[in-house]
């Protein structure tokens, strides 16, 4: 029998007594990075003829993880910001080696060197006002999955949750009586209270006709399948498309393309719109830096400048913007809202 490699070694170390012990994170980035070093092994395999067994860490060079990112351009066809997620899981397995091998500093250093792909950003999807009221009314609430749906719906759109966050809501996270608040547990198991704003009552007559009562069985989830499961992400994505493609087929919908993720976008954009402060936008959302948040009041501001245009109101697009200049990005949007 072989003895382990020393790359056999340090990754399992790495996943097991560093990612889920040390920094406790999400078996959901966890599952993430794991399908990145499959599929390094399986490049390793099937391009360099070198087995899963045989891998030495000297074997990842620079050149190697090129290589790679090539690889999964060209056969795999991934795209760049697949590429550049790849990427990531591989700078942070680096990252965490060079202190637990310093007599590979160098060899790290040059793979932490390797830069992130360009590419074009994507266009911030969301629903109109419109839109999500008529999705929200969608489900029938007489039936007892309708009741669900309408439950569900509500708060993901009102929380502004991750997918992960609502199918990982029990019983005990959910406080009616007012204050009306849901706490999320969010990546890196931080949690988040964050108020219920709107159609509680639906909310209310879920969990009193499910019989879901916390005082009673607080572990119980929130939000269960046909099996009395917890749903699963493909099964919110089920739910949400379901009724986002009855809509689109009455031609009451703007935007076909509905995911949970277009569901957080839309109360982003909503709470920007309604001129909630950006950094409390920040925190309701979970986002640890400011500037994941940022790519709302760019969008936002994207499309007060085509409106502009599209009313010949002139703009000029060749000067830089004031909110480029300044960061208190919400100044410079109270600023052009007053020019309506």
């Amino acid at each position: 029998m072989n003895k382990p490699t020393d790359f056999a070694r340090s990754l399992a170390d790495y996943f097991t007594n560093y990612m889920a012990g040390q920094r406790n994170l999400s078996v959901n980035t966890i599952r993430s990075y794991r399908d990145t070093f499959c599929l390094l092994l399986t490049y390793l395999e099937e391009e360099q003829n070198c087995s899963p067994e045989k891998v030495q860490l000297s074997k990842l060079t620079d050149q190697t993880i090129n290589e790679f990112m090539a690889w999964l351009e060209d056969k795999r066809r991934n795209s760049i910001s697949t590429r550049n997620l790849r990427l990531a899981a591989i700078h942070a397995f680096f990252q965490y080696l060079q202190l637990d091998r310093p007599d590979m500093l160098l060899q790290c250093q040059k793979i932490l060197s390797i830069r992130m792909k360009k590419h074009e950003k994507a266009v911030v999807n969301y629903l109109s006002e419109d839109s999500l009221k008529n999705l929200l009314a969608r489900p029938d609430q007489a039936t007892i999955y309708g009741r669900r749906d309408a439950a569900l719906l509500c708060v993901l759109y009102d929380t502004g949750a991750r997918v992960q966050e609502l199918i990982d809501l029990s019983v005990r996270d959910v406080r009616i009586d007012g204050p009306s608040v849901i706490r999320l547990t969010g990546k890196g198991r931080k949690t988040r209270t964050v108020p219920i704003l709107h159609q509680t009552e639906i909310l209310k007559c879920y969990m009193e006709r499910h019989g879901l009562n916390p005082q009673r069985n607080p572990d119980q989830a929130l939000f269960c399948n046909h099996q009395g499961n917890r749903l699963t992400r493909p099964g919110v994505t089920y739910i949400l498309k379901k009724y986002a493609n009855e809509l689109q087929a009455d031609g009451n919908i703007s935007n076909a393309m509905v995911t949970p993720h277009v569901m957080r976008h839309t109360k982003a954009m909503h709470l920007l719109r309604a001129d909630v402060d950006l950094h409390y936008i920040r925190d309701f959302l979970g986002h640890i830096d400011i500037s994941t948040t940022e790519i709302y009041a760019k969008a936002d501001a994207e499309m007060k400048r085509a409106a502009f245009e599209k009313a010949n109101i002139g703009i000029s697009t060749d000067k830089v913007t004031s909110w480029q200049k300044n960061d208190d990005l919400m100044s410079w949007l109270t600023s052009l809202g007053q020019d309506k």
